[in-house]
């Protein structure tokens, strides 16, 4: 039986990837950092058949001791400090996360098992203000401290440790979400508050830049293109995108099909707003929900993936937005009984 050990294993991606894992027979360890909530509320824990660990990228002593202890086959690190909002007030904790956790974790795994295989969490936001379509040839611009941490982690510990012989990949992923996603990302707090909208408990939604395109796709489709990567003779790195990127506005507007709810968009800038079928003002922009820098367009070219993988996403950007919607309409409905 293969062991993997996954970072950032309670997360969005962690939850859906050790799911996919377990059903291919492999035993799963997670290293999970403390908090104060649930780390494991996106689970069916504890009867998901998960080891846990504690530990977190910050501290080199943790991850010594779970690589020691696993001996992992395959090591995931999803682990990171994932907002890049929230990386321009926390910059030097986003880089000791992103950066030199990603140094921690292929250090050490390398060292306990020189063979093994390792897979990196990267992101389409180290390409920044590069062109579309975004493809593996495609050159990093990162515009935020985020993307720069995740630029770097890339190029030090990724490509320059492979080029020393050992297998690593790296997963250049686009935007990706779920019913799994966290409230505080812009798609969540979008299908939250419209429902809420739609059950009369919030008036009006403030969002930022809603002429942000992004490509946006299905995590569960994403999981497994992670495990196909380690599947492989030779370790490349790959974009994984839908190749359809659409703006803030159409997922709002997505969003309101679903509900049933009519919105018309009046103004510019941030003077617009959404308005339903009686007037009222329905979402409004917010200034301060605006990044220093923003990318402001996000469209992935997959291809490489699709030839040299098989893969290619199954889940529609209406299906998504669907699927969203319901559970978090079945959320403000029946706290206790979300969609997992």
């Amino acid at each position: 039986m293969k062991k993997a050990l996954i970072t950032g294993i309670t997360g969005q991606d962690g939850s859906y990837l050790s799911e996919f894992l377990l059903k291919k027979g492999y035993e799963v360890y997670g290293l999970v950092r403390r908090t104060s909530n649930d780390p494991f509320a996106r689970f069916d824990y504890p009867n998901i058949k998960i080891h846990k660990i504690d530990g977190n990228l910050r501290d080199l002593h943790t991850i010594r001791s779970a690589m020691e202890e696993v001996m992992p086959d395959e090591v995931y690190n999803l682990a990171a400090q994932s907002h890049v909002g929230v990386s321009f007030n926390c910059a030097e904790e986003t880089e000791d996360i992103n950066y030199y956790g990603t140094g921690r974790v292929i250090n050490e795994a390398i060292r306990v098992n020189p063979k093994i295989k390792i897979y990196q969490a990267s992101t389409s936001e180290m390409f920044g203000s590069s062109k579309p379509p975004q493809n593996e040839k495609t050159p990093f611009n990162p515009v935020s401290p985020y993307a720069d941490a995740k630029r770097r982690a890339h190029e030090d510990f990724v490509v320059n440790i492979r080029n020393k012989g050992y297998f690593i990949c790296s997963g250049i992923l686009f935007n990706h979400e779920s019913p799994r996603r966290g409230a505080q990302f812009v798609t969540r707090k979008i299908t939250i508050s419209m429902a809420k909208l739609k059950l009369g408990m919030q008036d009006y939604i403030e969002l930022g830049n809603l002429d942000a395109k992004r490509d946006w796709g299905f995590a569960g489709d994403y999981v497994e293109v992670m495990w196909k990567m380690l599947q492989q003779k030779k370790p490349k790195d790959y974009v994984i995108a839908t190749g359809e990127s659409r703006t803030v506005r159409d997922f709002v507007n997505a969003t309101a099909k679903v509900l049933g709810i009519k919105i018309k968009w009046f103004g510019k800038g941030v003077k617009e707003v959404g308005k339903n079928e009686k007037g009222n003002i329905i979402v409004k922009i917010n200034p301060k929900f605006y990044r220093p820098t923003e990318v402001d367009y996000l469209c992935g070219d997959s291809g490489k993936a699709k030839r040299e993988l098989g893969w290619k996403p199954k889940v529609s950007f209406e299906e998504l937005v669907r699927m969203m919607v319901e559970n978090d309409l079945l959320i403000q409905k029946h706290p206790m009984h979300a969609i997992k």
